[in-house]
């Protein structure tokens, strides 16, 4: 389920019950620390669809993630730039703040943790779409959408079946289960030819 705010702007109902969890569980701080990686990350994207002329004209806001919408046509090469330009803000920004070491080393972790989830060949996420980029780029959209459907249907299978593990060896982190779910989802959407933004 979906909220309308201001028409631009879609919120699940799931993300403000995460929110909640993650504010009960770990205060504020840290929750201010993972938004200001998102946010940074969000903004990436936007600053290089603004770049390339386009304009975002939409975003949905879910338990794993945001997905901006952009107005205008892009090339594959830069597609694939506004797709790669959100984990490469994390993964700069990480590397700086870690180079600050002290109090700044809780977000860079985050930033760093957050850029190369994102880089992930599973889609919804970033490394899931530059893959259907890259391979649609190279042999075409019929086969951008086969090679990433498999790669992503696998991927997401072992990592679902890795954090369950990991769960498991964790004593039932249920920081843990979101990203099983999703995982499994994702897998479960790519067996059934069905994907949708959760």
């Amino acid at each position: 389920m979906w909220r309308r705010c201001d028409g631009a702007l879609r919120i699940s109902g799931g993300f403000w019950l995460l929110l909640g969890w993650f504010l009960y569980a770990n205060g504020w701080r840290l929750l201010v620390t993972v938004l200001a990686a998102a946010v940074l990350h969000e903004l990436g994207h936007w600053a290089v669809l603004r770049l390339l002329g386009a304009r975002a004209v939409s975003m949905q806001v879910g338990v794993f993630g945001a997905e901006i919408k952009a107005s205008g046509a892009l090339s594959y090469a830069g597609e694939l730039a506004a797709v790669l330009a959100g984990p490469a803000a994390n993964l700069a920004a990480g590397l700086a703040l870690a180079g600050a070491g002290g109090p700044w080393t809780a977000a860079a972790g985050a930033q760093v943790v957050l850029g190369l989830f994102n880089l992930l060949p599973v889609r919804p996420l970033d490394g899931g779409r530059a893959l259907t980029l890259a391979v649609s780029w190279a042999l075409g959209p019929a086969a951008g959408e086969r090679a990433a459907g498999a790669v992503s249907g696998c991927a997401a299978a072992v990592l679902a079946c890795g954090t369950v593990w990991l769960m498991g060896k964790t004593g039932g982190s249920l920081w843990l289960l979101p990203a099983a779910v999703g995982f499994a989802a994702s897998a479960w959407r790519e067996m059934v030819g069905k994907r949708s933004f959760l």
